[in-house]
């Protein structure tokens, strides 16, 4: 089969991008190292204001639809809005569409190149989930990646609520970590759904996102909360941080992220320095790409105790297959589900891991 990039360079109708922003940019510079042109940029009718885009006017999609007739279109935002995603789904009825998948964390590129060269990895994660469900959205996802296709993402849509009826333990939660915990949103959910919970050991490394952290646990729950300013690794030190208070907020590899501005020093710590032996329960990261270093550094807390993990796997192409098998090495007894909340494209695809003693 032919993926996404290997159609669209092959394209001989007008291919035209839905949506501007960093995605737009990070998807042309793709773009543009597969030889594929993309004509021109359109917003959806009543949101086009006079602006442009790479030096290009940026068209309503009536106007697109009116000068270009049949085009192929490329989706360059994200959203789990559901009027969003249903205009999404409209469009694709009208047009061919694709949604790029490309990474949020590093610069590995889900190809047909990157999955044979993987495949080997692939097949050993998919025997590694514990139900057939989480197969067969392991297999969407493989699919939705290299081919760019919406119908992969709406086959198999759970929802918070459900993943911690039926999977998660949150009844006998006494001591919850919480990595990446934004503003207190995991605090908050957490406070709700573990009536026995007497702690919560929270990370944010983004300086005005901590503040809000800090700020909801000072006003609301002190007692529960143990806060620190700090990203999640393997040991402890001082990384470089991109501190964007967003999605785009992630360690650097140097003091220079990819645009050229710079980014700020951030003290980086291990799950296990922080916790120092105590008991911990359930343990959640949503760390912008650095999960395989989080997770190793947490690899005497998941020995000692087997928390339940809850662990989001869509920042880098290799998460896939990386952290179910990395999480299998650091437990082995640990049983795998695969789940994911409504998202275009692929985001909230969340790792799950139980103890199956």
């Amino acid at each position: 089969m032919k993926d996404i990039w290997e159609k669209l360079a092959e394209e001989k109708r007008p291919i035209l991008m839905y949506g501007m922003g960093l995605g737009g940019d990070k998807i042309l510079g793709y773009c543009e190292k597969k030889s594929i042109n993309i004509e021109g940029f359109f917003a959806s009718d009543g949101f086009v204001r006079g602006h442009s885009f790479h030096g290009k006017r940026v068209m309503s999609y009536s106007e697109v639809c009116e000068k270009y007739g049949d085009f192929v279109v490329v989706l360059s935002f994200a959203s789990s809005i559901p009027t969003v995603m249903g205009q999404f789904i409209k469009i694709s009825t009208e047009h061919e569409l694709y949604a790029p998948d490309v990474p949020v964390a590093g610069d590995e590129l889900f190809d047909m190149e990157f999955y044979k060269k993987h495949e080997e990895n692939f097949n050993l994660a998919r025997q590694a989930f514990a139900d057939q469900r989480s197969r067969e959205l392991f297999n969407d996802m493989i699919m939705f990646k290299l081919t760019g296709e919406l119908k992969y993402l709406f086959r198999d849509i759970s929802t918070p609520d459900e993943t911690f009826k039926e999977i998660l333990s949150p009844e006998s939660y006494e001591t919850c970590v919480d990595l990446g915990a934004y503003n207190g949103d995991t605090v908050r959910d957490l406070r709700g759904r573990c009536p026995n919970l007497k702690k919560i050991i929270s990370f944010e490394p983004d300086r005005k996102n901590f503040l809000k952290l800090e700020k909801y646990a000072i006003e609301n729950c002190p007692e529960l909360c143990e806060t620190y300013n700090c990203a999640v690794g393997y040991e402890d030190g001082i990384k470089y941080f991109s501190a964007e208070a967003s999605r785009n907020s992630a360690l650097q590899e140097d003091h220079i992220n990819g645009n050229g501005s710079r980014v700020t020093e951030v003290v980086c710590r291990s799950v296990d320095s922080v916790c120092n032996g105590r008991t911990i329960d359930f343990i959640k990261y949503d760390v912008e790409g650095a999960e395989h270093q989080g997770l190793l550094g947490a690899k005497n807390t998941i020995k000692a105790f087997a928390p339940d993990l809850l662990v989001s796997m869509y920042h880098r192409s290799r998460d896939l297959f990386d952290l179910p098998l990395l999480v299998k090495e650091l437990n082995p007894e640990y049983r795998l589900f695969l789940r994911r909340f409504p998202y275009v494209p692929a985001w909230d695809l969340n790792l799950y891991a139980v103890d199956g003693k």
